[in-house]
């Protein structure tokens, strides 16, 4: 175990962690933001940017030469004792279709959408299901192009879909770190889809920040809601989010990291055992509660 892993003795150490949001490494990540650039308008993010919100983060990961990226990804899960870890797959990603074709024990499937192509993104979720068994679908309503908001009637077949898939969606919520609109992540906006519809498994992501009291406050109202902790260092998860977990929340909140795209596992598992969370919180956060949403 490396120097920046978990202290023995301390709960998480020898807990196998299902990482909920992590990705393959690539020497042209900027590349992969180009689907949002319509959307800006500021010179920084338009010319500058190398990562739309590099603003927010210190010492984003960088990569050059990597050579197999997929033998390095699974180097760094191994240094974490990451068992498993949900990527994203397309079907145009000859990488991550071959990290899970060769290594479906370590990697989960899960895929994008963009309900503003209507019945050809739902066709698209069902053809990645049957080649790739996606056990999730990931939602960015802010980067949509035109942005949708998380209650507007495009996400709805969506919604529908991931029903009758048994599969959850992880749906960013609250202001966007890209300098783009962020009404259309109003964590209100969830209730709505909540009660049209009960047997989602909807999963929030990327903070739910200045709501997530509000957030709280509907995950004790929806069984089915829950949140993870994608894009945030654990130094700075919510102090709500915290409180939640050690009392009525264990089974709703789940460990989602950032890497590569804005952190690096060191740092993520360097802040980890300062997080405050009661001892039998550990086992859920970190795993539990991720195999009983995913299904696995």
């Amino acid at each position: 175990m490396s120097e920046e892993s978990p202290q023995p003795g301390h709960p998480i150490g020898d807990i196998p962690v299902i990482d909920l949001m992590l990705g393959i490494p690539s020497e042209d990540a900027k590349r992969s933001y180009d689907f949002m650039r319509p959307l800006f308008r500021d010179k920084q993010s338009l010319e500058s940017f190398d990562f739309p919100v590099e603003y927010m983060f210190k010492d984003v990961p960088t990569f050059s030469s990597l050579g197999d990226r997929i033998k390095y990804t699974l180097e760094e899960m191994d240094k974490y004792n990451i068992e498993r870890a949900l990527i994203g797959v397309s079907l145009t990603d000859e990488v991550s279709q071959r990290a899970l074709r060769e290594h479906p024990d370590r990697f989960i499937a899960s895929c994008g959408t963009e309900p503003n192509n209507g019945m050809e993104d739902v066709r698209n979720i069902v053809r990645l299901h049957e080649e790739f068994d996606i056990k999730a679908v990931g939602a960015f309503p802010a980067g949509c192009v035109p942005q949708v908001p998380i209650n507007d009637k495009r996400f709805y077949p969506i919604y529908a879909k991931c029903c009758e898939l048994d599969i959850p969606i992880f749906c960013c919520v609250g202001v966007p770190g890209p300098r783009i609109p962020m009404a259309c992540q109003n964590v209100e906006l969830i209730d709505e889809v909540m009660w049209f519809f009960p047997e989602l498994k909807f999963v929030m992501r990327h903070g739910a920040e200045p709501w997530t009291e509000l957030a709280v406050k509907l995950m004790l109202k929806w069984p089915n809601l829950y949140y993870s902790t994608s894009a945030f260092a654990p130094r700075y998860y919510p102090k709500a989010i915290v409180d939640y977990a050690n009392t009525r929340g264990a089974d709703k909140i789940l460990y989602a990291g950032y890497f590569p795209m804005g952190l690096s596992l060191e740092r993520i598992f360097a802040d980890m055992p300062h997080v405050p969370f009661r001892e039998h919180v550990w086992p859920k956060f970190l795993r539990e509660n991720a195999m009983r949403v995913l299904g696995l």
